[in-house]
């Protein structure tokens, strides 16, 4: 495997990319940045120095990833969603010492235009519609939709929406476990 990175991208030395990523079109990486291997970095993706993005992470065109960010596994970023590092941003007063860290857990999705407010977490295989805003933590397998978002089911490791309580099978063969608050896979 090797690492591919477009002519019109600009990679700044000390940036880690693991191999067999692919960095496209107008990408800015900084140099403190760590990128895993197998990702794809999509036409005008910027990535800060202090983020770290995981193994097989696929970033849309126009995401901008902040210091701060962390991306776990296989997560997905769709065309222009937005994270954002500081709570309350005023341009005349600088808080760079007060970004709030957002972790996105293994398998998320991310969905087109939604919005992460700093300092949540996002849970393994959590599914945020369009257009969400996302303003507290949100749990594994949550379907999250709305302005601010609210969850409004649940899905499996593939992205399938469950339905039901209690042991419930997806269309994909796995059982899982959900109740009103949560949902995880069953125990074998």
């Amino acid at each position: 495997m090797t690492i591919v990175i477009h002519e019109t991208a600009l990679v700044d030395d000390g940036a880690r990319i693991g191999d067999g990523s692919r960095i496209w079109h107008w990408v800015h990486v900084c140099g403190g940045a760590e990128i895993g291997e197998g990702c794809s970095l999509g036409q005008g993706v910027f990535v800060g120095n202090d983020v770290k993005i995981g193994n097989r992470v696929k970033i849309q065109n126009n995401v901008s990833v902040y210091d701060a960010v962390r991306l776990e596994d296989d997560v997905f970023c769709g065309p222009s969603m937005v994270f954002t590092n500081v709570y309350n941003p005023r341009s005349a007063i600088v808080r760079k010492s007060e970004y709030r860290p957002t972790i996105v857990r293994q398998g998320a999705t991310l969905g087109a235009n939604c919005t992460i407010v700093c300092g949540v977490t996002i849970g393994r295989y959590a599914f945020v519609g369009a257009g969400a805003v996302i303003n507290r933590d949100v749990p594994d397998h949550a379907l999250m939709v709305g302005v601010p978002a609210r969850r409004v089911g649940w899905v499996c490791e593939a992205g399938i929406r469950l339905h039901g309580k209690g042991i419930v099978t997806s269309a994909n063969g796995i059982a899982y476990e959900v109740t009103d608050v949560s949902c995880r896979r069953a125990k074998s």
